[in-house]
């Protein structure tokens, strides 16, 4: 570098680069960095007033009437109206923002009710009878615009339905008829089992809360606009309204309620559900699943000693049953 400093001055620049075969480019990168490091920054300008802008005065009177218990709640474009239809103008509404802002009030300005926390459900189902979930959907009706109310208490454990009914509208005295016989029908003992549903205007209304309070069965329900909260009646609805036999509409009442009686036959008694070890939810609800996992296991094990190589040399097993189930699992904490 020192020949290149005393070259330069000589012949030029870009020739003493070409003569010591230096890379042109680099000189000037390494110039612009020594310029950037050897550089003071500058002591920033003060901005001199703009000369439109209010007085001291003005912007006191006017900070005052946005405090002022009139207009503490209200935003600038109200008050700016306002002031506007009593033939007053203190300043822009861009202007009061300002003013606001500096202050550090510019957020929102009104008093407005606030939601409470919304906890998410979290159930665990160890056995049937344990945790019961409920909810209602629609079943279009012969014309447009009319439709029939189904009403189902599903198990969460077994996937049982334990209890249905149709109405042709949704009603809380309806809900609570089919909540008390549904328990009687099971003899659920008081303090047993907990009872989900949705935010519904049915779910939560007061004669329902008051049957349970009275029967002992606690009851919770999901978070608002979240449907995962209430995923096993959900999907059972699915189930219902995905079958190739389910109809585009139902003629009246008594159509729907001869549909769902054999589905409902259907999926409590023949349906092997994924779920729950593709057993029936009538098997494991009422205790006969363990009998058919052994029986199962017994006929796979007899395949797999006719034919080892077939199955690679490990024996198969059915699919596992069910031993806890969850309505949102609480998440475990990993440790690093």
């Amino acid at each position: 570098m020192d020949a290149l400093n005393a070259l330069a001055p000589e012949i030029g620049l870009a020739p003493a680069c070409a003569v010591l075969r230096i890379n042109r480019s680099r000189i000037y990168r390494q110039d612009s960095r020594r310029r950037c490091l050897l550089s003071l920054p500058l002591p920033p300008t003060a901005r001199p007033p703009a000369p439109l802008a209010l007085s001291a005065s003005e912007r006191a009177v006017l900070l005052e009437v946005l405090y002022s218990e009139r207009f503490v709640d209200c935003a600038p474009r109200t008050v700016y109206a306002q002031l506007l239809d009593e033939g007053r103008y203190l300043g822009s509404v861009r202007t009061m923002y300002r003013l606001l802002a500096k202050q550090g009030h510019s957020r929102e300005r009104r008093n407005q009710r606030v939601h409470p926390a919304y906890a998410k459900p979290e159930l665990l189902a160890v056995k049937p009878n344990a945790v019961w979930s409920w909810d209602i959907t629609k079943l279009k009706g012969p014309l447009k615009w009319s439709c029939y109310h189904l009403y189902v208490i599903l198990d969460i454990f077994s996937r049982y339905v334990v209890g249905w009914m149709i109405a042709v509208r949704e009603a809380a005295h309806l809900a609570e008829q089919l909540i008390a016989d549904t328990l009687a029908k099971h003899n659920i003992a008081p303090g047993t089992l907990t009872l989900h549903a949705d935010r519904g205007t049915s779910m939560r209304s007061k004669p329902v809360a008051a049957l349970l309070v009275d029967l002992e069965v606690a009851k919770t329900h999901s978070r608002p606009h979240v449907s995962d909260d209430n995923p096993y009646s959900e999907a059972q609805f699915k189930t219902l309204k995905y079958r190739p036999e389910f109809p585009a509409r139902f003629g009246c009442i008594e159509d729907a309620r001869a549909h769902c009686q054999q589905f409902f036959q259907w999926y409590n008694g023949t349906h092997c559900h994924s779920g729950i070890g593709f057993m029936t939810p009538h098997s494991v609800h009422y205790g006969y699943a363990p009998a058919l996992f052994e029986q199962r296991a017994q006929t796979l094990n007899s395949a797999f000693l006719i034919n080892p190589k077939r199955f690679k040399g490990r024996a198969p097993q059915p699919p596992s049953l069910p031993t806890a189930v969850w309505i949102n699992p609480p998440k475990q904490d990993t440790v690093t």
